[in-house]
């Protein structure tokens, strides 16, 4: 039988969460479930291989960042559709796959369909039922729902400009288009970049309550951890490096650098917290060394 859908997961020093991943995993036999083994301090791929025989596992002796493990795990895949989800989530018990399906095939130009995504703890409070646009300058957004009680106020399919990085079923035929995922982030809004490659594509995202995905939320990195800071604080810039253009670009340059990335300094002096005072100085600095050797190459 051929494989109707690949799972994707990247697990980094995550072993624990990953196996209550798979632990909730359905299987079937058009199904394959491939986890990338994302530079592991430890070799967790040894471990899932032999809990899980039926999974697919890469081990990746280098940590790609989340990027370049999902794309190593869709090089390998052979679904017709691929299914990309967070190592620290978890299905809802009736999950069905094929739910989502019936909505990626229901127009062609749709390319990926994201599920209602809940966060796992107290009472699963919504994360994610869809996005709203991103503002022109500040490139402020929210999740629709976000922190709200789940009373099926937001159980209707509708399209959403950007797809939310724990869960997402791609079409491979849109995505053998559009290419893989951008690299250059390491570790947060490559998915929103992602998602605007495939809308200037002529592509649409989806959200679709059909189906949830319960999420942990940061258990890799931490929720306010001078890893994430950093990451946020550069891959703000180079979002709107690569997706704003001038001059409204250096307006945003204003605004991340001289409100966000300087009150975040301010805080984070006032609280003492030298580390993370530290990350956002060195995300702003690396973005512009970054840029400064873009430019060199070009030229």
């Amino acid at each position: 039988m051929s494989i109707e859908f690949s799972v994707i997961t990247v697990n980094y020093n995550g072993l624990k969460y990953t196996c209550e991943l798979i632990d909730s995993i359905t299987f079937s036999n058009d199904m394959e479930v491939i986890v990338v083994d994302n530079g592991t301090r430890e070799d967790e791929a040894s471990v899932i291989e032999q809990l899980y025989p039926n999974v697919i596992v890469i081990r990746s002796n280098k940590n790609l960042g989340f990027a370049g493990g999902n794309n190593l795990g869709i090089k390998a895949a052979k679904g017709k559709y691929l299914f990309l989800i967070n190592n620290d989530t978890i299905l809802d018990s009736s999950f069905n796959t094929k739910l989502l399906t019936e909505r990626l095939d229901s127009q062609p130009e749709i390319a990926i369909v994201c599920p209602k995504i809940r966060f796992s703890w107290s009472n699963r409070p919504i994360q994610f039922a869809g996005y709203t646009n991103l503002s022109t300058i500040t490139l402020r957004n929210r999740a629709i729902g976000c922190g709200e009680e789940d009373h099926g106020q937001y159980d209707f399919p509708h399209p959403t400009p950007y797809a939310h990085g724990a869960a997402m079923l791609i079409k491979r035929e849109a995505l053998e288009k559009v290419g893989l995922m951008p690299e250059c982030y390491f570790l947060y809004y490559e998915e929103l970049d992602w998602s605007l490659m495939f809308t200037r594509s002529g592509y649409k995202i989806w959200y679709d309550p059909s189906c949830t995905v319960y999420h942990k939320e940061s258990q890799t990195t931490g929720q306010n951890s001078p890893l994430r800071n950093y990451y946020i604080t550069r891959n703000r810039l180079l979002f709107a490096q690569r997706n704003v253009k001038k001059p409204v670009r250096w307006l945003t340059y204003c605004y991340l650098v001289g409100a966000v990335a300087l009150r975040d300094i301010c805080i984070f002096t006032l609280k003492r917290q030298t580390e993370q005072r530290k990350a956002i100085i060195r995300g702003v600095r690396d973005f512009f060394v970054l840029t400064k050797q873009l430019h060199s190459s070009m030229s």
